[in-house]
């Protein structure tokens, strides 16, 4: 008998995401930000060949297992994808095909009743990117390599588990499972880093020694939703960064403001004691605009912080009435 199972990942850059000068060609509109991708991926390399995101990296892998149980073979199906990059000059669209570099798959992990695959893909995009790099030449054109590593261990008796193993800090990375659902993605990046850092010896082509990608869960369907409202439609939201141990809300304080989480990862605490971690895409403090205006909860930063500040009148209340209705984290046992 056959199993067969998969993990990919998809890499896109968020609203805001890019920093420093190099941002200029987004806010002019020669490039572009991508929209977030949709909860189920139907078919990767097409989402990817549309321009919609700008890497992939599909994880498939089976194993056989014979009528006592025992895996007698066990091998790899999957791809990576790199998509082209489009800019627009002077009414022209020019595109730039991405540059993809080999396809690595790790020699399966065999077990007595499981198979752990491990795959890393990636590359750069095609359209020239002057940087400034930490080492000689301290200039380069090019732009860096994005990549995930993901790992797929497929047991004898049909369970399936996935990780992300590590990713390059730029641009965000969503994570769906064998049946296409959107399950996990990276809670945080680093524009910068990546940008100055992330060449040759520093990726899974070269001698990478990098810790596990810090991965959260996926904000709701609804969430999604009212971030590009926050984000893309009408006045331009204020953008607040924090740093690793500050308040983002503090709890009995009054607040009006309704905040979306675009990079890292707060813990909500209620009467000091933690109940949630929280990552990019969740939209927080609505209970203070639905009730009476006073904070229901601590928000603490657990890494660097980026969000993007809305007015309660930016949201409508049924809304944010629904958005709270998930959000009672304080009812829920701790």
């Amino acid at each position: 008998m056959r199993i067969a199972s998969s993990v990919t990942s998809v890499s896109w850059i968020p609203s805001e995401a890019i920093t420093g000068p190099v941002r200029l060609p987004m806010d002019v509109g020669v490039g572009h930000y991508d929209d977030p991708p949709p909860d189920r991926m139907a078919d990767v390399g097409a989402f990817v060949a549309a321009d919609r995101c700008r890497f992939a990296n599909e994880l498939a892998a089976w194993i056989e297992v014979d009528a006592s149980g025992r895996i007698t073979d066990a091998g790899y199906a999957g791809a990576g994808y790199v998509g082209s990059t489009s800019l627009r000059l002077l009414g022209r669209t020019l595109t730039f095909p991405g540059v993809g570099y080999p396809l690595l798959q790790a020699e399966p992990e065999r077990h007595a009743d499981r198979v752990r695959f491990v795959q890393a893909a990636g590359g750069r995009t095609g359209a020239p990117a002057p940087r400034p790099v930490r080492r000689p030449p301290f200039v380069r054109v090019t732009s860096p390599t994005a990549w995930t590593t993901l790992a797929c261990t497929i047991h004898a008796d049909g369970r399936v588990e996935h990780e992300v193993v590590d990713a390059s800090p730029f641009p965000r990375h969503w994570i769906y499972d064998h049946d296409s659902r959107l399950v996990a993605k990276s809670g945080s990046i680093d524009f910068q880093t990546w940008a100055e850092t992330n060449v040759g010896d520093h990726t899974p082509w070269g001698e990478l020694s990098g810790a596990e990608a810090l991965v959260t869960e996926v904000e709701t369907a609804l969430e999604r939703e009212l971030s590009l409202r926050i984000m893309r439609a009408g006045e331009r939201p204020e953008l607040r960064r924090m740093a690793t141990g500050e308040l983002l809300t503090r709890q009995g304080e009054p607040g009006h403001e309704v905040f979306l989480l675009l990079d890292g990862v707060v813990v909500v605490e209620v009467d000091g004691q933690p109940l949630a971690e929280l990552g990019p895409g969740s939209i927080v403090g609505e209970r203070a605009v639905l009730e009476a205006g006073v904070r229901t909860s601590s928000l603490r930063a657990i890494t660097p912080l980026r969000v993007a500040v809305a007015r309660a009148e930016q949201l409508d209340v049924a809304s944010l009435t629904q958005l709270a209705g998930g959000h009672r984290r304080e009812e829920q046992p701790s």
